[in-house]
């Protein structure tokens, strides 16, 4: 039996296949993952064309840091696209069972936190991509801001894009004290975002 691939495997065409497809996973959390995992890339990019340049060569040092951050959370980013999907299915199996279960509310409930915990850490890495994105605006070539300023409106995209899920889950919560921590925690990170976006969406000099 053929061993299944992880999404983050699978080639454009069949990740949006999937995604178009009538599943339950891959689904706007996987989607979300992606387009992060795509702008701190073009930041990467960016990074990488700015590296030997002698106009640059003030920041070769903070810019190399800046790539070698850049693709370690890109390999993170792109790994929730399997873990959102993780999350997911064992929510998709709760809503299965009968209601009469006298297990399903203690079941849903676990479902509901964990399909929140996920997009809740996957605003983090994207608050860390607006973040790292600064470096390649302030220190990047200037013949490519073009594309830094695509992936800081990937990563805010992404943030919010996240946000949607983490709200959704919580909303159905029992647990209202729980609940109430996930979402003032992704409100934070909300706001955080918001200001990194604002620092890092234009080039000011």
């Amino acid at each position: 039996m053929e061993e299944k691939r992880r999404m983050q495997e699978l080639s454009l065409l069949e990740f949006t296949e999937a995604l178009a497809a009538k599943t339950p996973v891959p689904g706007g959390g996987g989607a979300a993952a992606c387009v992060a995992a795509v702008g701190i890339a073009l930041g990467s990019m960016t990074g990488n064309y700015t590296l030997g340049k002698k106009k640059y060569e003030a920041f070769e040092e903070d810019v190399r840091k800046g790539i070698e951050e850049a693709k370690a959370l890109r390999e993170e980013l792109l790994a929730f696209l399997d873990r959102d999907a993780e999350a997911f299915l064992p929510l998709s199996k709760a809503y299965g069972i009968p209601k009469e279960d006298p297990e399903r509310d203690t079941v849903l409930e676990a479902a509901l936190n964990g399909a929140a915990e996920v997009p809740l850490a996957l605003m983090r890495l994207c608050v860390q991509g607006l973040s790292l994105m600064k470096v390649f605006r302030e220190k990047g070539s200037r013949l490519m801001q073009s594309d830094v300023s695509c992936g800081v409106y990937f990563l805010h995209a992404a943030l919010h894009a996240a946000s949607f899920n983490v709200y959704i889950n919580t909303e159905l919560m029992k647990n209202r004290d729980k609940a109430a921590a996930l979402e003032s925690e992704a409100g934070a990170l909300l706001s955080e975002g918001e200001a990194s976006f604002e620092a890092a969406k234009e080039r000011t000099d």
